[in-house]
């Protein structure tokens, strides 16, 4: 932005009537306020101010720059207050993306709270299982769960959960209750999108291939599967929680649970993220 240098400085001295005025003004001392303005003057190659040991004088055209300066400062000034409203009341359409399942329960409503807090906000939700390319598709956001994939996205932490296996009291009582992951080749594994289910073994990952007579791509349809005593199921702890705690469900092989697996906004990687988009990711780090 070479050709702003000087400006700031050349008007401050016209409006207040000197160097040593401009620089109290701007917090600058007068030495800096003078190269400045004799830089602008050279790279115009124009004289713009007349100076004495007593006052300055404003040439006559120093007095058509000064007309131009004052308001393209002007406009900046309120260029600067506009984007300070943007960021304080964020305003126009936001497109994100979510799991199906997740982004009903808790994305959803979450995101609901943050438009009746920014009622200038437009959102478009699309709930999809599928990882979708969001620069391509033109998304600002995207939810996604476990572990992921290499990107060019932002990835940022917003919540972490547990994967719990369990099984309702009537099953567990037909099949008896799996203590190592090899005896789950025994019993029948309520399927998801994946032929495996994930473990912590001896402080290291594991996945163990699992097999059943049910497979679907609805953590309520298995976790329903699962209360009506068809077979083990490994789910989230937000599907399965109030379950056992109500003792419609048990928990099996606890010392294996695969603990904090994380809850993820990526977005693109744009060098200044948008205000609106910003704040939505904070607030959903806030509030899952």
């Amino acid at each position: 932005m070479a050709e702003w240098e000087g400006i700031k400085e050349f008007v401050a001295v016209v409006e207040q009537g000197g160097f040593t005025a401009a620089a109290r003004s701007l917090s600058h001392s007068v030495a800096h306020i003078s190269r400045q303005v004799g830089a602008l003057e050279n790279r115009l190659d124009a004289k713009l101010l007349h100076r004495t040991t007593r006052k300055v004088m404003v040439t006559e055209e120093g007095q058509l720059f000064y007309q131009h300066c004052r308001h393209l400062l002007e406009g900046l000034d309120e260029a600067e207050r506009a984007l300070s409203r943007l960021q304080s009341h964020p305003s126009g359409k936001l497109r994100l993306t979510a799991p199906v399942s997740y982004g009903e329960r808790y994305i959803a409503p979450a995101l609901h709270d943050f438009m009746r807090r920014y009622p200038e906000i437009q959102a478009e939700l699309h709930l999809t299982n599928q990882s979708l390319d969001i620069v391509d598709l033109g998304f600002d956001l995207a939810i996604r769960l476990g572990m992921l994939e290499e990107s060019r996205l932002v990835a940022r932490k917003l919540a972490q959960r547990s994967l719990y296996v369990c099984a309702s009291p009537e099953y567990l009582a037909r099949h008896g209750q799996p203590h190592t992951l090899a005896e789950l080749r025994h019993h029948n594994c309520l399927l998801g999108t994946l032929d495996h289910w994930r473990f912590d073994e001896a402080e290291r990952h594991r996945n163990v291939r699992v097999r059943g007579n049910l497979r679907c791509n609805s953590g309520a349809a298995l976790l329903d599967a699962a209360l009506k005593g068809m077979g083990l199921v490994q789910l989230p702890d937000y599907y399965v929680e109030e379950a056992i705690a109500e003792g419609r469900l048990v928990e099996v092989l606890h010392p294996f649970r695969e603990q904090h697996e994380g809850i993820w906004a990526l977005y693109p990687q744009n060098r200044h993220l948008s205000a609106k988009v910003r704040l939505l990711v904070e607030y959903f780090g806030e509030v899952l």
